[in-house]
């Protein structure tokens, strides 16, 4: 369900805590991937080229010979508008240009810059969510075609071909959402990572099948499509995260709780929702005073103020009388533990055999738990397995016709592409904490 008409109501917990200072010990970060040291470059070399020639050919009458988009130069420093930049080359037939109507901004896109996480070689291109319409269709049959209004998810940050803050971007087919007649483009620009990292994060790290949900369109079985992959097909980095780490007996089933802590974040409240449509009974722990009427609309079970850790860890122990299993944390490492702690018991009675498990995020404890395992979200999946990716993007478009999912609250800044460092420093500086913002280009 769309956001459009609803009232504001405050998330205390939609943007992450304020991040440490530079001469702070560097936490895990793993959104959307673990942080990696920039490589120096003095001048922006485009990954691909343009041929005008080819262009004012263009079979389907584009004849756009250059962009403008936003640079980083280094860290620590502000994105630079640059004009007269090539148009991203389309690279294989499931590829299309997509030009870029409104942005959404995440915290990574403020987090990159000052922290140097997740960049590639520098100067680059950032910006995660965005909404525009097709340009370029892929050349492949495709559920695609010129002039639709889509959704598109930059989680692969190496390839700046398809970032979001430039006016065109490439997205493969298998990464993009149609975005249906009753969805805007400014509702839909700051959904994608957050549905992404909450699907995966369900799916994939606690095996919740969405396949198999009785309340609204069925989705996929991503631990089963997952484990169809051959391993040595996906990254290193993931592969324990992807057959490791969860037993196929140990699998989320309807009826199971699952505690969210931090439930009113933009990941959270889509966790919140889709553990609903598959059946889970869910704790949300946040600030009940701002946040507790949305969650009760998304369909929390139970809401936990999360001022007093101690007493939250108590109620939720209580409620679940031990047999508290899925944990998903979208705070930090601290929090994270404190889910663990929700997990143990000494309650002779509650008769847990499995391992609980909890997906941080941001961050987890560096000490193991016992009978806990932590995970962290995959996000390579997204865009290294099309079968995963498609599966994901087909069921979101479902869900948004259906209105069973609701797109985030939003705040609309102004500027276009240069009024993005004025956005991004709100939300440095915590002035907006409830709505996602995003920005017409």
């Amino acid at each position: 369900m769309a956001s459009q008409g609803h009232p504001y109501i405050s998330q205390s917990l939609l943007t992450p805590p304020k991040t440490p200072p530079p001469d702070c010990e560097i936490i895990f970060h793993n959104w959307p991937e673990p942080e990696t040291a920039p490589e120096a470059q003095s001048y922006f070399e485009a990954p691909w080229e343009y041929d005008a020639k080819q262009i004012l050919q263009d079979d389907n009458g584009f004849a756009v010979r250059h962009q403008e988009v936003l640079l980083l130069h280094g860290v620590k420093q502000r994105y630079a508008h640059t004009k007269e930049q090539p148009i991203p080359r389309l690279e294989n037939d499931s590829e299309m240009l997509v030009a870029v109507e409104v942005v959404g901004l995440n915290p990574i896109d403020w987090k990159a810059p000052d922290f140097g996480w997740g960049l590639p070689k520098l100067p680059c291109i950032s910006g995660r969510d965005f909404a525009g319409k097709v340009v370029k269709a892929p050349t492949k049959s495709s559920r695609f075609e010129l002039g639709q209004s889509i959704l598109g998810i930059a989680t692969d940050y190496r390839d700046s071909r398809r970032s979001a803050f430039q006016q065109y971007a490439v997205v493969s087919d298998f990464n993009a959402c149609k975005l249906p007649p009753n969805i805007t483009a400014q509702e839909a620009a700051p959904l994608g990572v957050a549905f992404v990292a909450a699907v995966l994060a369900l799916g994939v790290c606690m095996g919740v099948d969405f396949a198999s949900g009785n309340n609204g369109p069925h989705g996929p079985d991503l631990l089963q499509i997952v484990r169809s992959i051959a391993q040595d097909s996906l990254p290193k980095d993931i592969r324990a995260e992807c057959f490791d780490k969860l037993k196929e007996s140990g699998r989320a089933r309807s009826g199971d709780w699952i505690a969210i802590w931090g439930g009113s974040s933009a990941t959270g409240c889509c966790a919140v929702q889709l553990a609903k449509l598959a059946g889970l009974r869910v704790i949300s722990v946040i600030d009940v005073a701002r946040s507790g009427e949305r969650m009760l609309r998304h369909g929390a079970d139970l809401l936990v103020d999360r001022l007093d850790t101690e007493r939250a860890v108590s109620i939720v122990k209580s409620v679940t009388k031990g047999k508290l299993r899925f944990g998903l944390d979208t705070i930090g490492k601290d929090t994270a533990g404190l889910l663990a702690q929700a997990m143990s018991s000494h309650d002779e009675s509650s008769n847990r055999s499995e391992d609980g498990h909890v997906v941080g995020l941001v961050g987890v404890p560096k000490e193991s738990t016992p009978g806990v395992v932590y995970h962290s979200v995959p996000i390579k999946l997204f865009h290294e397995a099309p079968q995963v990716g498609e599966s994901m993007m087909i069921w979101l478009e479902k869900l948004l016709a259906k209105n069973t999912l609701a797109t985030p609250d939003i705040e609309v800044a102004v500027g276009g592409l240069e009024g993005i460092n004025s956005a991004l420093d709100r939300l440095r500086d915590g002035t907006v904490n409830g709505p996602r913002i995003v920005v017409p280009i």
